[in-house]
C-alpha cells in the first residue's frame, strides 16, 4: 500500500478499483500529470476507466489536500503527490517542471514577510524560465 492510498484511507475515503489504479498512477508519476495524462495512464491499466472518474478522484484529492494541483500559467491543471514544502522551475519551451528547495530563498522569505510586518503563514514559488544555450 502506498502512502497515498495509506492517507486516503485514513481520511475516509472509500477506495474502489478503479480509485487505486488512479492512485498508483499519481504515485508512480515521476511529473506533474494532467487529468488527460493521469487518464491515459490510468487506461492503459484498465481501459473501463472514464476521464469523469479521473476528474472526480482528482478532484476529491485536491479537495483533501492529499494532492497538490497546479496551474503553472497553463490552461490545464497538474497534480503531484509531493506534498513537501518545495518550488517549481517550469520549462516554457518543454514544459518540464523541475522540484527545487533552496535555503537561502527561504531565509529571505522570512525575512520579507517580518520586514513588511507580516508573519509568514503559506506561499508558493514557481519560477518561469528557458535553458541556457551552452
Amino acid at each position: 500500500m502506498t502512502i497515498l492510498e495509506q492517507r486516503c484511507i485514513e481520511a475516509g475515503l472509500k477506495m474502489t478499483g478503479q480509485r487505486r489504479i488512479i492512485l498508483r498512477v499519481l504515485h508512480e508519476s515521476d511529473d506533474h500529470p494532467s487529468v488527460d495524462t493521469v487518464y491515459q495512464r490510468a487506461r492503459d491499466i484498465d481501459p473501463t476507466i472514464s476521464i469523469a472518474t479521473v476528474y472526480r478522484t482528482l478532484h476529491l484529492l485536491d479537495e483533501k489536500n492529499l494532492v497538490q494541483r497546479h496551474d503553472f500559467n497553463e490552461s490545464y491543471a497538474r497534480f503531484e503527490v509531493n506534498l513537501e514544502h518545495h518550488h517549481h522551475m517550469i520549462d516554457l519551451e518543454t514544459g518540464e517542471v523541475v522540484e527545487f528547495q533552496d535555503e537561502e530563498l527561504e531565509r529571505a522569505k522570512l525575512r520579507i514577510a517580518e520586514t513588511l510586518g507580516y508573519e509568514l503563514v503559506d506561499h508558493r514559488l514557481e519560477l518561469y524560465g528557458r535553458k541556457k544555450s551552452r
